[in-house]
């Protein structure tokens, strides 16, 4: 999957949905007009804080713009999916299965390399997370308060706040995380 061509593809059909010109979209996002043109164009390939504030100023998913659209059963193999890489690469986010307006979620595959960490935006009001660590450590921070999770633990918080994951042991950390779109608050 070419990830930088789906984001174009997705961002341009997002942007024209909503009726935005590239100026009321860059006002919107708080990603500057020339940005969203070459992304819309497949000339960059955006990184995951740019994305999420594309998400977040557009008031849809981050899979909506990361995902192909489709329908019906879908296998994913783990060496078919790209990753965004955050952190000079030591913070791996694999979309898995898009947001679909009918389930109100999206679920992602993160690896975090020893050492890795990624500072996320709040998402929109009413998201929440949760998070299980399928191998290695994670530290999680939310809205300042900070966890320490081991293989097997699991947390759920209110993802409209700010929140941290950084990866404070020796060995690579793997997470499941769902991000669900509920009612806002």
């Amino acid at each position: 999957m070419d990830i930088t061509n789906v984001v174009a593809g997705n961002a341009r059909r997002i942007r024209e949905e909503k009726k935005l010109t590239l100026d009321a979209a860059a006002a919107a996002t708080g990603v500057s007009r020339s940005m969203l043109a070459q992304i819309e164009k497949g000339e960059v390939n955006p990184t995951i804080s740019v994305l999420w504030k594309m998400a977040n100023g557009y008031k849809v998913s981050f899979t909506s713009l990361v995902e192909p659209r489709g329908s019906g059963v879908s296998v994913l193999r783990q060496g078919e999916t790209a990753p965004l890489a955050e952190d000079d690469g030591r913070y791996l986010n694999y979309p898995l299965f898009a947001f679909d307006e009918q389930k109100l979620f999206e679920t992602y595959r993160i690896v975090i390399l020893p050492g890795g960490a990624l500072s996320a935006q709040p998402h929109l009001a009413g998201s929440e997370e949760y998070v299980t660590v399928f191998a290695g450590r994670a530290e999680i921070t939310v809205d300042g308060r900070s966890f320490a999770l081991e293989k097997g633990d699991s947390i759920h918080f209110l993802a409209d706040a700010p929140h941290a994951y950084r990866n404070p042991g020796q060995e690579t950390a793997e997470l499941s995380m769902l991000i669900y779109y509920g009612r806002a608050t």
